[in-house]
């Protein structure tokens, strides 16, 4: 049977311009559940600076996930703005058409909330502290901006556009209104960095308001996920970890009325011993919840993985989910002294960093394999 290597010439060919060689990845597949592997980074390192433990090297260990954290962040946005630029009509049907991609819009201002309070705690230590406040100034202004128009706008798509039924509901849809929550916790840290008198007022007022949109409207969601778990379960397995999208809201709202009531003492002295016990009290109750549905959470996904549940981007899950549980049970340590709560919080973080190592790893290994955004 004759081939091609008979044919070839026995002289050397004219020399030739190397070919372009095309890229191996296809980017009309990124999308916003992307920035899940920012957030889960970010939160890595921001719970290594709340955590109530500290070891040697522990906060060098949290710079280093900052720095992750943010070189992850300039990457994907980058990768997004070719995404956006060059294949506009897959972005346009993200948003508009998969309503089971859309929820995850609320990945990215959460991206941006998380690696801008690591600049402030971590980066600082590296960049300098006005450099931090900056960055964390500029990142938590987009952030929230953009967490307040995915926290309506998504809902707004799934009443008047998307193909949506409540009995196919899943914890995914949490993630849009989860991100003004995030706000509300991140945007405390920066409020000793401005002037005082009015600017810090408002900066106060403005995160408890944030506080009170993430909550309520997760208190409206919550039933309706419970709704579709229990009438139609999980379509698929790698869906499973996403039932630890429910721990974000507990852990976050619990850190949020802790940063808050701390902001408080100098800001508004007259409802700081108020807001102090109100964040004990309710932090105490929902960590409590947080941790049935940890239980929950782990014996489902042990479950699936006995099943042989494939690695996918859900996997980071994991990561932000109990990384808002470890500040939040840090808050409570730092407030009541009980040591109950230093020896949860330093439990969860080890947990956290088990999940961060699987979904690293997976994700590095799927990108180098060619199973994650293949063309």
């Amino acid at each position: 049977m004759s081939t091609l290597a008979e044919f070839r010439p026995l002289t050397r060919p004219a020399a030739r311009r190397p070919a372009v060689r095309p890229s191996r990845y296809d980017l009309s597949q990124l999308g916003p559940n992307w920035y899940a592997a920012v957030m889960g980074t970010a939160i890595l390192g921001n719970a290594a600076a709340a955590l109530p433990v500290r070891l040697p090297g522990l906060i060098g260990f949290g710079e280093v996930m900052w720095g992750l954290g943010l070189a992850a962040l300039l990457v994907l946005g980058t990768a997004r703005l070719v995404h956006l630029a060059r294949h506009r009509e897959a972005a346009r049907a993200q948003l508009l058409d998969q309503p089971a991609v859309a929820v995850f819009y609320g990945c990215p201002p959460m991206a941006l909330l998380s690696v801008g309070l690591g600049t402030l705690l971590l980066g600082s230590r590296v960049i300098g502290t006005g450099p931090a406040v900056a960055v964390d100034a500029v990142l938590w202004g987009v952030g929230t901006l953009y967490a307040l128009a995915v926290a309506g706008g998504i809902p707004y798509l799934m009443i008047t556009r998307h193909p949506v039924s409540v009995l196919e509901s899943n914890p995914t849809w949490l993630l849009p209104v989860v991100a003004p929550l995030v706000a509300s916790a991140c945007g405390p840290a920066l409020i000793p960095h401005l002037p005082a008198g009015t600017p810090r007022q408002a900066m106060l007022y403005a995160c408890c308001g944030l506080f009170g949109i993430g909550l309520l409207a997760t208190l409206v969601l919550l039933p309706v996920v419970f709704t579709g778990l229990l009438h139609s379960k999980l379509p698929t397995l790698v869906l499973t970890p996403s039932l630890f999208l429910v721990l974000g809201p507990l852990g976050q709202s619990v850190t949020a009325v802790h940063q808050l009531a701390d902001a408080a003492r100098p800001v508004l002295p007259a409802l700081a011993p108020a807001m102090l016990d109100l964040a004990e009290l309710y932090g105490v109750a929902v960590i409590g919840v947080a941790v049935l549905w940890l239980a929950v959470a782990l014996a489902a996904n042990l479950r699936a993985r006995r099943a042989g549940m494939p690695f996918a981007m859900t996997w980071w899950a994991y990561t932000f989910p109990i990384g808002t549980c470890v500040t939040g049970a840090s808050a409570l340590s730092r407030h009541t002294g009980f040591g109950g709560f230093t020896a949860l919080a330093a439990g969860l973080f080890l947990l956290l960093a088990v999940a961060w190592v699987l979904a690293a790893g997976g994700t590095a290994a799927g990108l180098a394999r060619g199973r994650l955004l293949a063309r």
